[in-house]
């Protein structure tokens, strides 16, 4: 498939949704200027109109990612997503068994950018953070890593409550069960393990599924994206092909 082609999911007069790949920036960002290519341009460039994006999806997260084509059906979804009123549903690798489920209740400090986010006050109170997963399946590897003779990691599905930056990674590390593949909040030895073995070298994290109610038919939409090739590899050989998610 062509690299300046995105997987356009959903398409009507008013919204569009893409499913992004592992390593894409959703917009031009002081914090990656050497980067060339950008989800709003390209989605732009490719269905020839201004596009308007309604939420985030971290760089090295893949998924579902919707657009507004015009300024007030953003505003109107943008009040959706304010309110918690849009699900999001994303599928993860972690490190270790994680409990069958629970909800992650932490607070989230504000993570000041001196360059993305120097007109912000770097200093503020922690905000309310909730995810809700649900374990689907484990697995233990015949590989040391780190002290211990074998490896084992959880298929988890995130539901995320809340919305702040880096939430799920930032979760899934404070609860000890870092998300493979994360060079920011995981853990280094995993990361090395999936690139050597399973020639994995991007984030275990995509976001699989939304659902919201479309702001001009009043209809609720469930739009869900497929996991990438690298992805669903690992999800093959591991034995969980099966898992519905």
């Amino acid at each position: 498939m062509d690299n300046n082609i995105l997987e356009i999911l959903y398409q009507d007069k008013y919204l569009v949704a893409i499913n992004k790949p592992s390593g894409l920036l959703v917009h031009r960002s002081p914090i990656d200027r050497h980067e060339t290519r950008f989800a709003l341009q390209m989605v732009r460039d490719q269905i020839g109109k201004f596009v308007y994006p309604l939420h985030r999806l971290d760089k090295p997260t893949s998924g579902i990612l919707l657009f507004a084509l015009d300024s007030d059906i953003a505003h109107a979804l943008s009040f959706q997503l304010r309110a918690n009123r849009v699900d999001k549903e994303y599928i993860a690798v972690v490190r270790g068994y994680t409990k069958e489920e629970e909800i992650i209740d932490y607070p989230l400090k504000f993570l000041y950018d001196k360059k993305a986010d120097r007109d912000s006050n770097s200093i503020q109170e922690p905000k309310e953070a909730q995810t809700l997963y649900q374990r689907l399946a484990t697995i233990e590897l015949p590989y040391a890593v780190s002290r211990y003779p074998v490896a084992r990691y959880s298929l988890v599905k995130l539901l995320p409550k809340t919305g702040r930056k880096h939430q799920l990674r930032r979760h899934l590390k404070h609860i000890f069960h870092p998300i493979v593949g994360d060079t920011k909040y995981g853990r280094g030895e995993h990361n090395i393990l999936f690139r050597e073995k399973f020639a994995s070298h991007r984030l275990l994290l995509s976001a699989t599924k939304l659902s919201f109610k479309h702001p001009i038919t009043q209809e609720s939409i469930t739009l869900k994206a497929p996991l990438d090739g690298v992805f669903q590899e690992i999800i093959e050989k591991f034995g969980w092909g099966n898992i519905e998610y």
